[in-house]
């Protein structure tokens, strides 16, 4: 999972800084250490914790935006799904294979089978709903109420695909790559300015290595809920596990 490496790498990075400038510290020319040089560095670090804030909380923001987004068109998409089932059933015993076509479609969505390795659609799941398409074509009205329901069915079916793409399209993740990287960037440079000059004990390191730890560990859940279906926070399937059992009935 990307969202994984982004936190290793995250993890890693802010331990290296802040551990590698509280070990060199020694090492620096004697110009170097002073101490109005360790207070421009702190004035340099607050401005980026500042921005570093700023740009993580408009993350969250955005990926948690995304996530209710996502989340409202699945139970759109349950909804659409069980008034096309019940349009089938009012249409009448020829279009009972159409409607198990559907049965056996929203089995596998309530599954969780939206899409394929690398965010593309899967492809078993596409033919499925395309064989409920090619079920409505082929249904042959010969009264006015059937005509009515098969129009009504076909417009159904419409919004079904559409939803269904929806979803497909928003499965993969939306912050900006750039974005990311000079977020990680300033926090390699406010730990870094932090190991400077900081006491050289056991109680120091391990403070940096958990604050690095919790870091990537913030940065891996909001990687992780801008991508919608994958990893431990994730759009529920029960509106589409409630939608099925109302299909069997």
């Amino acid at each position: 999972m990307n969202e994984v490496r982004i936190a290793i790498f995250v993890f890693f990075c802010l331990t290296a800084a802040s551990l590698g400038a509280l070990f060199s510290y020694q090492r620096l020319p004697e110009h170097q250490r002073l101490d109005d040089t360790q207070k421009v560095l702190h004035l340099i670090a607050n401005i980026f914790v500042v921005m570093t804030s700023l740009v993580l909380g408009l993350m969250i923001t955005s990926a948690k935006s995304r996530f209710d987004g996502v989340n409202q068109d699945v139970h759109s998409y349950a909804t659409e799904l069980i008034l096309l089932d019940r349009m089938l059933f009012l249409y009448g015993p020829e279009a009972s294979e159409t409607r198990q076509k559907l049965l056996v479609y929203a089995e596998r969505a309530a599954n969780g089978h939206w899409t394929a390795e690398g965010g593309l659609s899967d492809k078993t799941s596409e033919r499925m709903i395309e064989d409920v398409g090619t079920g409505l074509r082929t249904l042959e009205p010969n009264r006015d109420p059937q005509l009515s329901i098969w129009n009504d069915m076909r417009e159904q079916y419409r919004k079904v695909l559409e939803l269904r793409w929806s979803l497909v399209e928003q499965a993969e993740g939306s912050l900006p790559r750039p974005l990311m990287l000079m977020v990680v960037a300033w926090l390699v440079l406010i730990f870094a300015i932090f190991g400077f000059r900081a006491p050289r004990n056991a109680v120091v390191v391990t403070g940096f290595v958990a604050a690095a730890a919790l870091i990537g560990g913030a940065i891996y859940l909001i990687v992780d809920m801008d991508v919608p279906f994958e990893g431990p926070i994730q759009v529920s399937p029960a509106p589409l596990q409630r939608a099925l059992t109302e299909m069997r009935r």
